[in-house]
């Protein structure tokens, strides 16, 4: 920020429009483990037990509503074991993907420890993939040409439309999945989204905000990677400050003075703040291996957990913050991860707003009704600059209560590894995650988790308004909508292709297989948050229009990705 003669002043008092936390539903998981929960004497096919199970009335109801106009009236097989070779149908269960470059732990512990261990592949994915369908019965291997555009990883339960060859094999013609989720309260303004551009190669269009919808906004952050041998904590201090309401001109106060709460979602500590960062000389690599289990607590250094404390601090003072662990975060490392402690926050921990969360998390926020924005003051030039989601608003009315799905992005990394890029991207991954209503599939497989056994926590009940995934490359943004099928709230709907469903169709699905809630329009905002480390972005979500907009910090010799603006320093 430039220098100036005279420190701007607003002419209005400013403050936060206040917002609270209202119930979670009560579909809604609760990640939290209790003392009865953690135990580790499961094995993980419970896990995919349960989820077949859960998901597989629903992937039925959707096929039977999706083929039902094929020729021939293909029947569901509800066995592996009982498919008929060459007679067209459907079959239902879940994806196992056999994958030769995928890591192996036995190999690891057979291989020679003299050779050093080749480094991790980017992608496990490669043309000597096998795809599998699996059930309670058996396993049946994949293929066809459908397969490359489904875009699949393990542990997602589908329908697949084929018959099975003289080989064995099952040649699949289409793919069902579950689909969004239900949304009891998807009657509530979103602005206009169906005048917004569709976004290219993972960034989206984007126009200045108008100032009549600054109304309520969310702060989304992630990877502040606090200790890294990086010089980023100029970045942290220009956030801590914009966020404050300490930067900028009279516009920019009044524009962080319209953010209700913040959200950090994961990473907050770099993985080498456990370490003092100095090389080791022979000696000191001597002594360290000579202490139990080969860790010596001298090298433990508290000052990042001192530093993002303070930052905290200062933060919690004048807004509500709710925090993920991550990562590289002193947690555990299976999914979901437990809340820090409080204690370890210092004086953030004595706010009664400050909340320690899981990764991930369900957070449904309440916000007060509108008040009318403070008005910049004339011929204000500000430096700040901003991207937004074109969207429109009604002034005046109460903003709604809003559900927010976050997670920190390891789930959201692991899946990426499956899918070769081009055509996968971030983006259409955390849709597609939607669309199989699990956020975490290929979890036990690759991606540590704890051994649930009568549970998968991981299932989406309800489609929550906005999907966060921290530690991302970079920031991108969709909405993704879907019209269910059935009836919804007592009013007939229109299934997909929009044919008509007849009262007796819906009456029958509904009963026989508790669907209620699945017809009507869904609607999700997916946002991927940027590491801010590295790119220096903060998002900015507006809980009434559900627009999003990012705020970009930057220091003297930082280099920015491509297409972002910056706050001048």
């Amino acid at each position: 920020m430039t220098a100036q003669n005279s420190i701007p002043v607003p002419t209005a008092p400013l403050s936060r429009p206040p917002t609270t936390l209202a119930d979670k539903p009560e579909n809604t998981p609760d990640f939290t483990l209790n003392s009865k929960g953690r135990s580790y004497q499961h094995q993980y096919a419970s896990i995919y037990f349960v989820r077949l199970q859960r998901l597989r009335k629903f992937v039925q109801a959707r096929a039977k509503q999706r083929w039902k106009d094929v020729a021939g009236d293909p029947p569901f097989v509800r066995r592996m074991l009982e498919i008929v070779k060459g007679e067209l149908c459907y079959i239902i269960g879940t994806v196992y993907i056999d994958m030769p470059l995928k890591p192996n732990v036995l190999e690891d512990i057979a291989r020679d420890r003299s050779i050093p261990a080749p480094p991790p592949h980017p992608k496990i994915c490669s043309p000597d993939d096998i795809i599998t369908l699996e059930d309670e019965s058996g396993r049946v291997t994949l293929v066809g040409e459908r397969l490359k555009s489904a875009q699949l990883v393990t542990g997602v339960v589908i329908a697949a439309l084929g018959m099975e060859t003289s080989g064995g094999e099952f040649e699949v013609i289409d793919v069902c999945f579950a689909g969004m989720a239900p949304q009891p309260e998807m009657d509530r303004s979103w602005g206009d989204v169906r005048n917004m551009k569709k976004p290219e190669d993972d960034s989206i269009d984007v126009d200045a905000v108008p100032e009549a919808t600054q109304q309520e906004w969310i702060a989304l952050v992630s990877g502040l990677d606090v200790g890294a041998p990086s010089s980023g904590d100029a970045q942290i201090q220009m956030l801590v400050e914009y966020l404050t309401g300490e930067a900028g001109d009279a516009s920019d106060q009044a524009g962080a003075a319209r953010i209700s709460r913040l959200v950090i979602a994961g990473s907050s500590l770099s993985a080498s703040a456990m370490s003092n960062g100095n090389d080791e000389d022979d000696d000191n690599k001597d002594k360290k291996s000579s202490w139990r289990y080969g860790h010596d607590p001298s090298t433990f250094s508290p000052h990042p957990a001192l530093t993002l404390s303070a930052h905290l601090h200062d933060l919690a003072r004048s807004m509500p913050i709710h925090i993920l662990p991550g990562a590289s975060d002193p947690s555990g490392t299976l999914l979901p991860q437990q809340p820090f402690p409080r204690a370890m926050f210092r004086g953030a921990a004595s706010f009664a707003t400050f909340s320690c969360e899981t990764n991930p998390t369900y957070i449904r926020v309440q916000p007060s009704p509108s008040v009318p924005l403070p008005s910049p003051p004339a011929n204000s030039k500000g430096k700040q600059k901003a991207k937004a989601t074109p969207s429109t608003s009604s002034s005046g009315s109460r903003a709604p209560t809003r559900t927010l799905l976050v997670s920190s992005g390891q789930a959201l990394d692991d899946m990426y590894k499956y899918l070769p890029t081009p055509p996968s991207s971030r983006l259409s991954i955390a849709e597609s995650s939607l669309r199989w209503r699990h956020i975490a599939p290929t979890a036990p497989d690759t991606l540590w988790c704890h051994p649930y056994f009568d549970s998968d926590p991981f299932i989406i009940a309800e489609t929550p308004d906005v999907y966060v995934v921290g530690n991302q490359p970079a920031f991108a943004t969709q909405v993704v909508e879907e019209r269910g099928w059935g009836r919804r709230r007592g009013k007939d709907v229109n299934v997909e292709g929009n044919d008509e469903v007849s009262d007796e169709d819906i009456d029958e699905v509904e009963v026989e297989k508790g669907m209620e809630g699945e017809g009507g329009l869904k609607r999700c905002r997916v946002v991927l948050v940027p590491r801010f480390r590295e790119t220096g972005v903060l998002v900015l979500l507006n809980l009434r229009t559900l627009a999003v907009r990012t705020v970009q910090f930057e220091v003297e010799g930082m280099s920015l990705p491509d297409g972002d603006v910056d706050m001048e320093s």
